[in-house]
């Protein structure tokens, strides 16, 4: 099995008679796809379950596998390199996908040693052929003979750099790890003893799914109303629109289908409400979102505005996703216009904004149980090429700013060079901006938990939010 170029699944459908599970079969698709770099596992999986019509049941254990294995795909690489006898990058990608579905479902699900390894030599024979099929089998067999403890302490075995171990046993790249800690030493709230203890237990919690968190959006339904019509729910922990869905789905709740509510996590509820909350002196009318895609950020946003008389200006610069601002926007009360522009080129004048909110594009490493195949997907250069685009955004949203207006710098990334370094050399820099205290926008229960400040990180281990930077900045 020489390294082979992927295929899109459709190019690999019905090469066998062998019957084949859908939901596997459809797990396997999306896993295909991504791998391929055709966008995000919850975007794909979409399209690909509606394809195979799969029911609630089927649908949810393939999303179980799809995201398992995207977020375990370290610790199953590790494992099934010691049951192949040649490197894992000279298989074909096909196959290797389904041996990754299987390895999971031994070590993870608890799956029957048989229905484990004849599901997976049926898949191989659908995606791949007979030929690989003995491999399969013997692979799997071999997977099978030690259980995820074991194999955790044989992968992990004579590893002398303790984040070789962590990437092995927690898996995540090495260099996403050394990231992740260098962010939790520069964070004031975490003591400097217990990095190491927040190190893993941040790891492990970016392996667990995350929860589904609803925003009640003013002037168009109140939280109460939210819980009443959403049974399996809960009142969020921190931001005064939150609504926590226990079970069910939010399509299934009429104010998400009539976009009164919508999907958002904690962490970007908070950082909406800081940029909209901070003090600015005299007017406070025009409001800017200057990154503003897919939209859930400037829906609540423009609630908020509107319930004060202020005007959003909506920027987006893909067709696509501005097309998502509009329709998140959609209904929404007061003045909101969408724009599709690059934030640093805006069709407007200097010194015009109130209130900016440039929630910036960065590598993602604080939603990676939302989207753990970024995590795979991301490198180092990644880094200096967003924080290079990073400071130009920063750069133009100081110019829009008008004196006295305030900029909500945000970033679902804890790096520290799209962060602190960002903001520290755009205030090294320039002399008509100074930083604001973000505690002081914040809920007053949230603020205990955090370190001196002027900046705030949320952290999915201590808050239960996705990981969120905010820098506060005064124009002057």
């Amino acid at each position: 099995m020489t390294n082979q170029p992927r295929r899109s699944p459709a190019s690999t459908r019905n090469r066998s008679a062998t019957p084949v599970d859908p939901a596997r079969r459809a797990a396997y698709d999306v896993l295909h796809e991504v791998g391929a770099g055709a966008g995000y596992a919850n975007l794909v999986a979409r399209q690909v379950f509606d394809q195979y019509r799969l029911d609630t049941r089927d649908a949810a254990f393939a999303t179980e596998l799809v995201m398992g294995v995207l977020r375990l795909r370290g610790t199953l690489d590790a494992v099934l390199a010691a049951c192949v006898d040649r490197p894992l990058a000279k298989l074909d990608p096909r196959l290797l996908d389904v041996l990754r579905l299987g390895a999971y479902q031994l070590l993870f699900l608890g799956t029957p040693t048989h229905a484990a390894v004849n599901t997976s030599v049926d898949l191989t024979a659908a995606v791949c052929g007979r030929g690989p099929t003995g491999l399969t089998n013997a692979v799997m067999r071999k997977v099978a003979r030690r259980d995820r403890a074991q194999w955790l302490a044989t992968i992990t075995d004579g590893l002398a750099d303790p984040i070789e171990v962590l990437a092995a046993a927690y898996s995540h790249p090495r260099w996403v790890i050394a990231a992740l800690r260098d962010a939790l030493a520069a964070d004031p709230a975490v003591p400097r003893a217990d990095v190491d203890a927040h190190l893993t237990a941040l790891l492990a919690i970016n392996n667990e799914p995350p929860g589904v968190t609803l925003v009640a959006r003013p002037g168009r339904i109140e939280v109460a109303q939210l819980l009443s019509s959403a049974p399996h729910s809960t009142p969020g922990r921190w931001s005064p629109y939150a609504v926590g869905l226990t079970s069910g789905k939010p399509g299934d709740v009429a104010a998400v289908r009539s976009q009164q509510a919508g999907v958002q996590d904690e962490g970007s509820q908070l950082m909406a409400i800081a940029c909209a909350d901070t003090t600015v002196s005299g007017r406070d009318r025009y409001w800017l979102d200057m990154c503003a895609g897919p939209g859930g950020k400037a829906a609540l946003v423009a609630a908020i505005g509107a319930q004060r008389g202020a005007q959003l200006v909506a920027v987006e610069p893909r067709a696509a996703r501005a097309r998502l601002v509009h329709r998140a926007l959609a209904g929404s009360p007061g003045v909101h216009v969408t724009v599709q522009a690059d934030g640093r080129a805006g069709p407007w004048s200097a010194a015009t904004f109130d209130r900016i909110l440039l929630d910036a594009p960065c590598t993602g490493l604080g939603v990676l149980r939302r989207r753990p195949e970024s995590r795979w997907r991301r490198t180092p250069t990644d880094v200096s090429m967003l924080a290079a685009l990073q400071r130009e955004l920063l750069r133009s949203a100081i110019t829009a700013a008008r004196p006295g207006g305030v900029i909500a710098y945000v970033t679902c990334s804890p790096h520290i060079a799209e962060t602190d370094l960002v903001v520290d050399d755009i205030l090294a820099e320039r002399a008509d901006v100074e930083p604001v205290d973000a505690r002081t926008a914040l809920p007053d229960a949230l603020t205990e938990t955090l370190g001196p400040g002027p900046r705030v990180r949320l952290w999915p281990h201590l808050h239960g939010t996705d990981g969120m930077f905010l820098a506060l900045l005064r124009r002057t």
